[in-house]
This record gives C-alpha cells, sequence and structure tokens, in this order.
C-alpha cells in the first residue's frame, strides 16, 4: 500500500484535469460545427469511442510525462533540494530503474492506445491521415520524456513553454477535432491558444517557485533566463490573454449571453494574479498551482458547454 501512495504521487494526479481540457474543449467544439443543434445530444457510438479514446490516451501521455519528469530530474540530482511536493525518485521512495521501467511501460502504452484511437478515427478515410496522427502520438512521447531525460532535455534548454502550448493547446484542441470532423476550422485557433496559453501559466508558475533550485542546477527555464519579474509579467499575459481571447471568439459565434459563463471561471485567476504581483517569496506558490490547473479545467467544461 505505500508503494501504491508513492507511484500515485509520482503520477502526479492532480495534473490529469489540466492535461484533458484540451481534449474536451475540441470534442465539444467538433461536436456543435459537425451536426445541426438537434443533433448534438444524438451522440453517436463514434463520438463516444473517439471521445474516451482521445480522453485515456493524454491520460497516460500525462502521467507518462510526470514519471519522465520525476525520472530524469532525479537522476541529474535537480530535485534534491527542491520546495513543494516531494519527487520519488530524489527521495528515494522510488528507485531510478523502477521509474525507468514504469516511464517505458507507459510509453508503450500510449503507443498502443494511439494506434488504436487512430485506426478507428481514420477508418475509411485517407491513409495520410493515419501516418499524419500516429506520427503526432509518437512525436507525443518523445516531448513527454525529452522534456527532462538526457543531456539534450529541452526543459533545461527554456523550450518548455513552447512544447506546453503546442503539445497541450493547439495540438490537443486541434487534434482532437480533427479527429472527429476530419477537417479543420479557423474557428478553433482562439481557444485552442487559450488552452495553450493557461497551461504555459501552469508550468510557468512551477518554474517560478523553483526558480533557485533550477539556477543551482543548470536548469535554464524561461525564469531563470528572464528573471522573476519578468515572470510575473509574462503570466499575467499568459491568464489574462486567454480571457479576451475567449470574449473574442464569442463575439464571432454569438448565439446567447450564456456563452460568457466561462468568465466564472477566471474570477478566482483574478485573485491569484493578485497574490502573484506582491509575491516576493517563491516558495510560496506552491498551492496556487492547484487554482490554475482546477480553473483551466473549470473554463474548458464552462467553454464547452455553453459554445
Amino acid at each position: 500500500m505505500h508503494k501504491l501512495k508513492y507511484w500515485l504521487a509520482a503520477a502526479r494526479l492532480r495534473t490529469l484535469p489540466l492535461s484533458v481540457s484540451g481534449i474536451i474543449v475540441g470534442s465539444s467544439l467538433s461536436g456543435y460545427t459537425n451536426r445541426q443543434f438537434n443533433q448534438i445530444l444524438e451522440i453517436q457510438t463514434k463520438d463516444y469511442y473517439i471521445f474516451f479514446g482521445a480522453l485515456f490516451t493524454t491520460i497516460v501521455f500525462q502521467i507518462l510525462s510526470n514519471f519522465a519528469n520525476d525520472y530524469g530530474d532525479g537522476v541529474k540530482g535537480t530535485d534534491t533540494l527542491r520546495k513543494g511536493e516531494a519527487r520519488m525518485v530524489s527521495s528515494g521512495k522510488i528507485s531510478s530503474k523502477q521509474m525507468k521501467n514504469a516511464t517505458i511501460t507507459f510509453a508503450l502504452i500510449g503507443l498502443m492506445l494511439s494506434i488504436n484511437l487512430v485506426f478507428y478515427a481514420f477508418k475509411g478515410y485517407n491513409l495520410g491521415y493515419v501516418f499524419l496522427f500516429l506520427g503526432l502520438g509518437i512525436a507525443s512521447i518523445v516531448a513527454a520524456i525529452k522534456y527532462t531525460v538526457g543531456n539534450n532535455a529541452y526543459g533545461y534548454s527554456g523550450f518548455g513553454d513552447v512544447f506546453v502550448f503546442i503539445f497541450f493547446g493547439l495540438l490537443s484542441v486541434c487534434g482532437s477535432y480533427f479527429l472527429y470532423t476530419k477537417t479543420l476550422n479557423l474557428n478553433i485557433i482562439l481557444p485552442a491558444i487559450s488552452i495553450g496559453m493557461l497551461s504555459v501559466a501552469v508550468l510557468n508558475l512551477n518554474n517560478m517557485r523553483d526558480i533557485e533550485n533550477d539556477k543551482t542546477n543548470n536548469k535554464n527555464t524561461l525564469v531563470v533566463k528572464k528573471g522573476y519579474a519578468w515572470a510575473k509579467q509574462y503570466h499575467l499575459i499568459l491568464v489574462l490573454l486567454p480571457l479576451i481571447l475567449s470574449c473574442v471568439y464569442v463575439y464571432f459565434n454569438y448565439k446567447s449571453l450564456t456563452q460568457f459563463v466561462f468568465f466564472v471561471a477566471f474570477i478566482p485567476l483574478f485573485f491569484h494574479l493578485k497574490k502573484i504581483r506582491f509575491n516576493k517569496n517563491p516558495e510560496l506558490l506552491d498551492g496556487e498551482l492547484k487554482k490554475v490547473a482546477l480553473s483551466t479545467f473549470l473554463y474548458a467544461v464552462l467553454f464547452s458547454i455553453f459554445n
């Protein structure tokens, strides 16, 4: 039972709602675009399969990323003196060999889920779609692992923000949308950017909290490169621009005032931004991570229901 507790801690369950936010938005938008309004609730069996297939695949990828991150930072010694939630490899709760094997296992599970989902979604369609999405699935696995693992880990060079924006935002929303519709619509770009930026906000907050530890271990995140004051301004943009872009989306796709209900998800974020503005001790930011992650998930749910 103790071992299970450690593995659940390594999986970082609190990150899972954030990881599926893009799938929820992309799936919802495909429903409103691909069917008439009176058919929206008559969800086909195939749509259910694609939705849950994409959902489970994304969750596996997220756990894979968390395991790989724990392993990569653990073997490099980056997490030895870190603040906040303990990491399993660095604390000795799980050995580096066990974590490496778990990472490989989840990579294989993620690959199998991706193959199953892609062949099901594109059965009878252009074979090029199959190869394209299989390539994206493999790219997701590589990106999850290479964030902290290896000598050229991109998380140590300040490129983590770019990859999170692409995979959690653009690929998650647009990719899931394409699985249903087999086409793309410019309308979905604004919600995709919004989800991507809010996801990057979580990463930026994590990097703000760990700035001193990362400096010591030569983990050159954007926060380390640009400084804490810059990171605060960057964070403000990452949180507020999605609100603006979502309002622009509603303006061009207006049906009723209820479409603005997603604004509720930003209320706790306003208080969050106030804390960030006056914070002088990065170590106190750990509790804010959950707020941003859950607010992003709430935004995804409300936006999906009312748009």
